[in-house]
């Protein structure tokens, strides 16, 4: 049987990785696919780097349209990036009949809407798995293997340049902005690391995966973000004294006692026996709570060449099965029949029920503790434990560290302006979110 012919728009890191893996394991993906795949058109800008690395292996082009227009190609791989040109040359493909297969989570997490009835009109399948936390089979399991359940929650930690910069803080007691400059020298940071520190990317995957575990639409620009800037050594290590770490996750919710989903990205105190709280380095994992199979746990390399084209390759291999079935009987691009899509609500995170960790400078004083209990008692609020540190030796203030019950976000922030004006409270208070995953 003729392979199937791939055009490969962009051969940067994961590009070449893609390349070297579908040619190192040709014959194991031909006995899995149940036919050859092979990349035979290559479009980047920088051709001659391009041709070093294909070889006599693919031919190469700097114009991204001529892959598309060839009438030989049957996939189009976009690994260019970013929201401009690559979602102009997504749809072009689509419209040229071409399947899809995208490492690109920012441009479906903000046009996935547009780009998947796209491919539903003209009969062609948009793959994503690369899209999210790499090479770990996540969307694959929430798509396929989790279908039998109604699926409770979700969060993972899915991006590595961040959970690299927490590991460093715990380990070595470092501020933010130290390690953050030790990531950029490893390579773990970009130059301009905004939307890995600023909780973007994470909310990119975070937004993808709520779609497909509630079935709903993407939904980014409702999801709530935060990211890891504003976070203190301090806080790690007063966490850690508690039994919690310290992760930026994105979490999905479904709340059935209110009609909605909680969408959202910030750090989160995490018990530390938790298998996620244990995931270090750039590593990823997800964990996901189903009605019927309970918690499952996905864990593995969240970037890279080669871990990243594993998922791209899969993709591929999934189209080469699929793409003679009737389109009807595929499945779905959001795990749920397009016409099967709730409105279910996101709720805006004043709406969002969760734990706090608090930490108050405060005068080292009587009544102190007395004024902040009674706060937190009038929201009714409760308090599931409580550290007083000793002043320093000359010092008249100290920190007090709380953390709650569950509680609604509105009601917190409410008790929090009010704590924050009381004469006794030196600094702005910080607060973190608690989850306890269970």
């Amino acid at each position: 049987m003729k392979p199937i012919q791939v055009g490969l728009l962009g051969i940067g890191t994961v590009g070449s990785g893609t390349f070297a893996v579908l040619k190192r394991n040709q014959e194991e993906i031909r006995r899995r696919a149940g036919r050859g795949i092979e990349i035979t058109m290559v479009a980047d800008l920088n051709v001659e780097r391009a041709r070093e690395i294909v070889g006599e292996g693919a031919q190469v082009v700097a114009d991204a349209r001529a892959v598309i227009a060839n009438p030989d190609i049957d996939i189009v791989i976009e690994l260019i990036g970013g929201y401009g040109i690559a979602k102009a040359l997504v749809l072009e493909a689509i419209a040229a009949g071409k399947h899809v297969v995208t490492a690109n989570k920012a441009l479906l997490a903000v046009h996935g809407t547009e780009i998947f009835a796209a491919a539903r009109e003209k009969g062609v399948m948009v793959a994503f798995e690369a899209a999210v936390a790499g090479g770990i089979p996540i969307i694959k399991a929430l798509r396929e293997g989790l279908t039998a359940n109604q699926v409770q929650w979700l969060a993972g930690i899915i991006n590595g340049t961040t959970n690299f910069i927490l590991s460093e803080m715990r380990d070595k007691g470092l501020d933010f902005d130290v390690v953050l400059k030790e990531a950029q020298r490893l390579g773990y940071a970009e130059a301009d690391p905004t939307f890995d520190i600023e909780g973007v990317d994470a909310a990119h995957k975070a937004t993808l995966m709520s779609a497909l575990a509630f079935g709903i639409p993407v939904q980014f620009d409702k999801a709530h973000v935060e990211g890891i800037t504003k976070l203190s050594a301090v806080d790690i290590r007063y966490a850690e004294q508690l039994g919690y770490r310290i992760k930026l996750l994105g979490i999905a919710k479904r709340r059935t006692d209110v009609g909605g989903i909680e969408l959202r990205v910030h750090p989160t105190l995490v018990p530390s026996k938790r298998l996620i709280a244990n995931v270090e380095g750039a590593m990823n994992a997800v964990m996901v709570q189903g009605d019927a199979v309970g918690t499952t746990l996905y864990y593995g390399k969240g970037a890279g060449s080669e871990p990243t084209a594993s998922a791209v390759i899969a993709d591929l291999v999934d189209i080469t099965r699929l793409h003679t079935a009737d389109p009807d009987h595929r499945v779905p691009h959001l795990a749920f029949q397009p016409d099967e899509l709730h409105a279910t609500p996101i709720l805006p995170i004043d709406a969002v029920r969760t734990a706090f960790y608090l930490r108050l400078r405060v005068a080292d004083q009587k009544g102190v503790l007395a004024a902040i209990t009674r706060i937190l008692a009038e929201a009714d609020i409760s308090i599931d434990a409580l550290l007083q540190r000793e002043s320093a030796e000359g010092e008249n203030q100290t920190d007090v560290i709380i953390l709650t019950h569950e509680t609604v976000e509105g009601e917190m922030r409410a008790a929090l302006a009010k704590m924050q004006s009381l004469p006794t409270v030196l600094a702005p208070i910080v607060s973190l979110r608690k989850e306890e995953l269970a």
